[in-house]
């Protein structure tokens, strides 16, 4: 996903989304300007033959560059309209250099046959995310109402699969060892417990499982003990907690209708905040965590969401009204909202793009989720409000 969906990126941005101007990479500078003093320097004080091309290479293989364009984290909704087709960052800002443009360079020869248009939309393969995100939703529907119980069992693997992603990036980019294993057994009894039990057995489960990372991180090595564990907890309550609010939706009598409600609020919101975003935004909602987020792609997803709501709320949610259905609305966007910067903030400090590789066009399950764990909580408890437990 990129940013291109809430509004279009800065003109003039160079490939880490800072605006572009002489001498940014490599302190270049024209003939006419001469060299600045750097490149001067090197230049002086180098052996007979070293030219200040030398010298200019030089300076900028020292500077690495680190993507941070606009839309540079996955969770930045470009394209998630219906079947949730996600894009990426835009073309060159994939953290590789672009082709060299000025004086003594070709230009970039265009893509064979518009591929880099028809196919992939900001970095990423339309098709493959599309052919994704439908078999997702077939399979999201046929274990929804055909036999609810499956459904669990999709939560549980999403559940244990995000965690995997996030224990395996903290370890790559930070060297932050949260134990694997405690959180996968704990994360599935959690969201088992929340169906079956409801909130206390989901709330027992939780604190089982904070105790279980705890211990389990003794068997090791004591340095970096608390980093790790706090790290471990923070998991616990980030994925499978806030997933276990899914599967107590479900345990109710009119579940799958309440799950479905969820999802579609979050996917509409997403969706309007793609359109209005792209069409009309100009004014950065976050630009330090997310550049390509902007206001009016918010007011999109507030109005889509609010709309969708209502429908709901009449629709399917027996005993449901429609002015409820627009508070609902209103909640899921906001929340949507950040749970996507949230995990942008996540991302940007461990340098990454995404989570994961696992789903085609879309990166990992965890950039699936982003928004959709701190929805679930809000849409669980209005309903419990509006039209109680079931």
């Amino acid at each position: 996903m990129n940013d291109s969906s809430w509004g279009a990126p800065p003109s003039g941005a160079g490939p880490s989304g800072h605006p572009a101007h002489p001498g940014h990479f490599g302190y270049r500078s024209t003939p006419e300007q001469g060299f600045s003093s750097p490149l001067r320097a090197e230049v002086a004080q180098a052996p007979a033959g070293y030219t200040h091309e030398d010298a200019e290479a030089s300076q900028t293989r020292r500077m690495p560059i680190v993507p941070d364009a606009p839309g540079g984290d996955q969770d930045d909704r470009d394209g998630r309209a219906a079947g949730r087709p996600f894009g990426g960052l835009a073309p060159g800002d994939d953290g590789r250099p672009g082709p060299r443009t000025g004086p003594g360079t070709e230009p970039a020869a265009p893509s064979p046959r518009g591929r880099s248009s028809d196919r992939k939309r900001a970095g990423r393969d339309l098709r493959a995310a599309i052919g994704v995100g439908l078999g997702l939703g077939v399979v999201i529907i046929a274990s929804l109402f055909v036999y609810k119980h499956v459904f669990v069992g999709v939560i549980v693997a999403a559940v244990v699969v995000g965690l995997w992603e996030l224990t395996s990036r903290l370890a790559e980019r930070k060297q932050i060892r949260a134990p694997l294993v405690p959180l996968a057994v704990g994360g599935a009894a959690m969201v088992v417990a929340g169906y079956v039990r409801g909130a206390e057995g989901a709330w027992v489960a939780t604190a089982l499982t904070a105790l279980a990372v705890l211990v389990w991180r003794m068997t090791e090595d004591p340095a970096e003990y608390l980093r790790d564990v706090t790290a471990g907890v923070f998991a616990v309550f980030y994925v499978p907690f806030l997933a276990t609010f899914v599967a107590m939706m479900l345990a109710a009598d009119d579940g799958p209708q309440r799950v479905l409600t969820f999802l579609l609020l979050t996917v509409v919101s997403d969706t309007g905040a793609y359109a209005v975003g792209w069409r009309f935004g100009t004014h950065k909602l976050a630009p330090r965590i997310s550049p390509g987020k902007t206001r009016e792609g918010l007011l999109g997803a507030v109005a889509f969401a609010m709309a969708a709501g209502a429908l709901c709320m009449h629709f399917l949610i027996d005993g449901g009204a429609w002015w409820q259905g627009l508070l609902l609305g209103l909640a899921a966007a906001v929340s949507a909202t950040l749970g996507d910067l949230g995990e942008s903030m996540i991302k940007r400090d461990l340098g990454i793009k995404d989570m994961g590789t696992l789903l085609p066009g879309h990166g990992g399950i965890m950039d699936r989720l982003d928004s959709l764990l701190p929805t679930a909580p809000v849409v669980w408890l209005l309903l419990v409000v509006f039209v109680g437990a079931g």
